[in-house]
């Protein structure tokens, strides 16, 4: 799947669906973040291909990876797989497989070895390395929650250093980065690295614009519905 901005406005990603609207991961959730005119449908892939943030925060109704992608295979949508831990890449690249769906499909993983496992597997397959790791719904936050608002500023700063790094190191096709990381500087290094960004995740038009403005080629939202019509009025 093609990221890449170029002239246009970035894609909108449904967080979890649209999870401001309905319980994450869910069939109702994916229903409106398509309803809403989101470009992405994003969901979480927990071992067992089980749809979920963690084993521990299944919704009421869980789904598995292959009941999502066939309720999500119908509509013209591209599809973002968070593969949460390592050990069952080559799994859920048969899940894709299996329904069709490889073209408009990319994986993002916080972990270097799920991603360079992805590269090895499929090297087709778009993946996007996350940063920094999700272990404590860290997206949910407006600040990392182990940082002030100061270090993060301190930690955007140091993110076109980084970038580079975090890239090669998980042979990484993309760059998964949290809103408050963001910058002109980190975006312009990634993309010369050949690498779009995704930006996650932003919640308020404010946060949108921001992003818009830094470059990104993704946003993620738990509202896709506002983002798309944030980015209409611009």
């Amino acid at each position: 799947m093609n990221l890449r901005r170029c002239d246009g406005p970035p894609l909108v990603v449904g967080h979890r669906g649209a999870a401001a609207l309905a319980p994450e991961n869910t069939a109702a959730s994916f229903a409106l973040a398509v309803a809403a005119g989101a470009d992405v449908v994003e969901l979480d892939v927990s071992p067992g291909l089980r749809v979920g943030h963690s084993l521990d925060e299944l919704p009421d109704e869980p789904l598995t990876l292959d009941e999502a992608l066939e309720e999500l295979r119908a509509h013209p949508i591209g599809l973002h797989l968070d593969v949460k831990l390592p050990g069952y890449e080559e799994d859920v690249l048969a899940a894709v497989r299996r329904h069709g769906v490889e073209e408009r499909s990319y994986l993002s993983t916080a972990y270097a070895a799920t991603a360079r496992r992805v590269a090895a597997l499929s090297p087709s397959t778009l993946v996007a390395i996350g940063y920094p790791r999700d272990r404590l719904g860290v997206s949910r936050l407006p600040w990392p929650p182990t940082l002030s608002a100061a270090g993060a500023s301190a930690l955007r700063q140091a993110m076109p250093l980084r970038v580079p790094v975090l890239v090669r190191w998980a042979h990484a096709g993309a760059l998964s980065l949290h809103h408050a990381l963001c910058s002109r500087a980190a975006v312009a290094v990634s993309h010369r690295l050949g690498a779009p960004v995704v930006a996650w995740t932003a919640n308020d038009p404010a946060g949108v614009l921001r992003l818009e403005a830094a470059g990104v080629d993704a946003i993620v939202t738990d509202d896709p519905g506002m983002a798309v019509a944030t980015l209409r009025r611009q």
